[in-house]
């Protein structure tokens, strides 16, 4: 395995320089793990395939969807690719590199974990502010069109927003300036968590169900179906942060009623 991934990167840093793959590389990765990731869902609720895991009964048109689909489309060719090429020279900066040697997997695990912690605090914090008044009608409220979310909804969202809590996505990065693989795996990674986390659906083999503290789909479809004031359920990834400042109870009481 190691010698295919070395083989694989070989190939690449032969090929491409280091601005190539640091900011179109990692576009080309994120919009194909979003995408792949996200459009099965779209299938799955026209199709109504896999109905019984759905979380809520209702659809969304074909119509929101190819709206979602079409502004998703400009976001990211406007937005984030630019942003991507914006911070090539700070991650550069803080000692990101593409050539060899590879870094061992300890050493990218305890990176990702700490991204995964940093994440989680700042995207919190920031999310909790983007539901005070103000900020919620005038930038967040994009966001939350989508009251029954589906897995493309996930970066669906003002520009203001995506530079706002994309920060919380980077700033772990930019901190230790990775590896650029390290990157890429922490990009897929957080891709399809938060893809996951708005798909609409909790099935038996989702990670919320094996993963201690893990939010996943059940936990953030309830924060989009409240009235902003009273959704809770800010976090990320892991729910740590609403359980330590009680944002969550509501979300508790419900699933406690459910059980029983």
């Amino acid at each position: 395995m190691d010698s295919l991934v070395e083989s694989g990167w070989q190939y690449l840093v032969t090929n491409f320089s280091d601005f190539q793959l640091a900011c179109i590389g990692s576009f080309i990765v994120h919009e194909t793990v979003f995408f792949f990731s996200g459009l099965p869902f779209i299938f799955l609720e026209r199709t109504g395939l896999l109905s019984t895991y759905k979380i809520q009964t209702k659809n969304n048109s074909p119509e929101a969807q190819g709206k979602c689909i079409a502004w998703l489309l400009f976001y990211h060719s406007c937005v984030n690719f630019p942003l991507m090429m914006f911070s090539y020279r700070v991650f550069k900066f803080m000692g990101m590199r593409s050539s060899f040697p590879l870094p061992s997997w300890k050493v990218v695990s305890a990176q990702i974990l700490f991204f995964f912690i940093i994440e989680d605090f700042v995207f919190y914090w920031g999310h909790r502010i983007l539901h005070t008044k103000w900020l919620y009608k005038n930038v967040h409220s994009v966001h939350h069109e989508y009251a029954t979310p589906f897995g493309l909804t996930s970066e669906y969202a003002h520009p203001a927003e995506i530079l706002f809590l994309g920060f919380a996505t980077f700033i772990g990065p930019a901190l230790t300036g990775p590896h650029l693989i390290t990157l890429w795996l922490w990009l897929v990674l957080r891709v399809i968590e938060t893809v996951e986390a708005h798909c609409g659906y909790h099935f038996p083999w989702s990670p919320s169900n094996f993963l201690p503290l893990y939010g996943g789909a059940d936990f953030h479809d309830y924060h989009h179906r409240l009235l902003y004031t009273k959704s809770g359920n800010y976090s990320s990834t892991f729910v740590y942060m609403d359980w330590i400042f009680g944002t969550d109870k509501g979300y508790r009481k419900l699933k406690a009623l459910k059980e029983t």
